[in-house]
């Protein structure tokens, strides 16, 4: 009798268990989620996947970022709306205006400088859509590179504008016009920084231009004005200055630049007037409107009074860039965040800790190198490593020429910390490659403890100051003394050798001034 009832209910179970079984395998069959199922992917065709990370964003952190994290061993696919990857900076920023930069420096040193060395040439004439088609070439090849790397690396691409649905899902409309699904343990939010607009201002990218319209002018314009006295209006402003344009800055700030030390941008500012491009300091644009002719501005102090007409061909408006966080719904899952930018922690969490965030979404230089740093990190963290970036070492750069370059503090910035520090000074006119190669304009500046003579800031304006630094930031990075870098032998000659002399100078004395 017992026996016979342990049977029973043995089939009873059975019959249970298979019910169950085939009731999940329906229910799964007809599309319903199942709580143990959310971590599940439906591509377009259906197929489940999963993935440890999905950033947001193809620019110089997000495939970084989505790289790295396919060589710690986590199963990486990007995002991203562009169509191309390599974000702002490869496509319409760093790099284009880099090409544009050295192509008219060279149109300047074939109509200014080279008699000057014996080379005499004769009729030379700007081909602007040829210069645009090397700067094109010149990003086309960079960007499918990276498309290569992701292939290399097996980083899943997937080409379109992508919204946070949830703590692990990103709802991506896709280039195609369909809509996918990527579930993702973590995501990493890299959707990078746009122009900040000016009230008042219209762009249209043909009269009144951002950054982006300023590298795709078809001629050279008679007069532009750039509003914004920072580093991307510098740049671009001394680009078309030396195909020959009347290029006026207007800045509302009482100084270009901020945040270069206030010695280096006296002679940075000396220079860029002498090289014909105007500045005008406090000074801001209330209006500018385009027409067939030309644009016309009203511009007043920056604290206010008698407004003064003027007239410009194209006005690049420069004024900084902002976040780029719209549409991607942050909003809806209350992600924390403090003017515009997404708040983290030390392991680029937000408070909904499955969704990272690095770049210019997030406190700190809006900087290609910094984001790319960011989403080293970041991966690193994910990964189970130790992540880590040093923003006190961060250099920043000024492709004007000459160039400007620095890292670390300001003296004004250690002056107001209270901090005791000592300087030390070289001049370009003094260093015997500048000499050769007719660069003399520039300057290598040391900040140092005083006590500890550990290096808390370099600035320099030179040739090449944007290589230079380099070995200034290594030597921060592990804390290094101005003397470490006096008694490092530097080759001769080289323009290196001013980065000695200026170190020599911080805690000694130098040798050649």
């Amino acid at each position: 009798m017992m026996l016979s009832s342990l049977i029973r209910q043995s089939r009873l179970t059975v019959r249970q268990t298979t019910t169950t079984f085939e009731s999940l395998r329906r229910t799964a069959a007809a599309g319903i989620a199942i709580q143990t199922q959310v971590l599940r992917n439906f591509a377009t065709a259906g197929e489940a996947l999963e993935y440890d990370v999905c950033v947001v964003g193809g620019g110089p952190g997000g495939y970084v970022a989505a790289i790295k994290a396919a060589q710690l061993g986590l199963k990486a696919i990007c995002v991203e709306g562009r169509g191309t990857l390599g974000g702002t900076c490869l496509n319409v920023g760093c790099i284009p205006s880099k090409a544009l930069l050295n192509s008219s420096h060279k149109y300047e040193d074939a109509t200014k400088h080279f008699a000057d060395y014996g080379i005499q040439v004769d009729n030379v004439a700007i081909d602007v859509p040829k210069m645009m088609a090397q700067k094109e070439q010149a990003v086309g090849g960079l960007t499918k590179g990276i498309e290569g790397l992701f292939k290399k690396n097996k980083v899943k691409y997937v080409k379109g504008w992508g919204k946070v649905t949830g703590a692990n899902e990103v709802t991506v409309a896709t280039s195609e016009g369909g809509e996918e699904k990527v579930v993702a343990k973590n995501v990493v939010l890299a959707t990078g920084s746009e122009v900040t607009p000016l009230p008042g201002v219209q762009i249209d990218e043909e009269r009144i231009v951002s950054s982006t319209g300023a590298i795709a002018l078809k001629e050279v314009p008679k007069k532009m004005v750039v509003i914004g006295g920072g580093i991307i209006g510098l740049e671009l402003g001394s680009v078309w200055s030396r195909l020959g344009a009347e290029v006026e800055v207007i800045e509302f700030l009482p100084n270009i630049v901020p945040a270069m030390d206030h010695e280096v941008r006296r002679n940075f500012e000396r220079v860029m007037k002498k090289q014909g491009i105007k500045i005008r300091l406090k000074s801001k644009v209330t209006s500018a409107v385009a027409d067939a002719d030309g644009v016309k501005l009203t511009v007043e102090p920056a604290e206010g009074g008698e407004q003064e007409h003027m007239e410009a061909d194209v006005v690049l408006v420069a004024i900084g860039r902002r976040p780029f966080t719209e549409g991607l719904g942050l909003e809806d899952l209350g992600i924390e965040m403090d003017r515009g930018r997404v708040l983290v922690n030390d392991k680029f969490q937000t408070n909904v800790p499955s969704i990272h965030a690095i770049g210019d979404v997030i406190p700190g230089p809006m900087l290609a190198h910094k984001a790319e740093e960011d989403g080293i990190a970041c991966v690193e963290h994910i990964a189970g490593k130790v992540g880590h970036v040093n923003y006190d070492t961060i250099p920043s750069i000024v492709y004007t020429h000459p160039e400007v370059a620095w890292v670390g503090k300001t003296e004004m910035e250690l002056k107001s910390e209270g901090v005791k520090y000592k300087t030390g000074k070289f001049s370009m006119m003094a260093n015997s490659r500048a000499r050769t190669v007719d660069e003399t304009d520039g300057i290598v500046k040391f900040l140092a403890d005083k006590e500890t003579d550990k290096i808390l800031g370099v600035h320099i304006m030179g040739s090449n100051a944007g290589e230079l630094i380099a070995e200034c930031v290594l030597a921060m990075e592990y804390g290094a003394s101005s003397e470490d870098i006096a008694r490092t032998c530097h080759g001769h000659p080289t323009l290196s050798e001013a980065v000695k002399e200026a170190a020599m100078a911080t805690y000694d004395k130098p040798i050649h001034s």
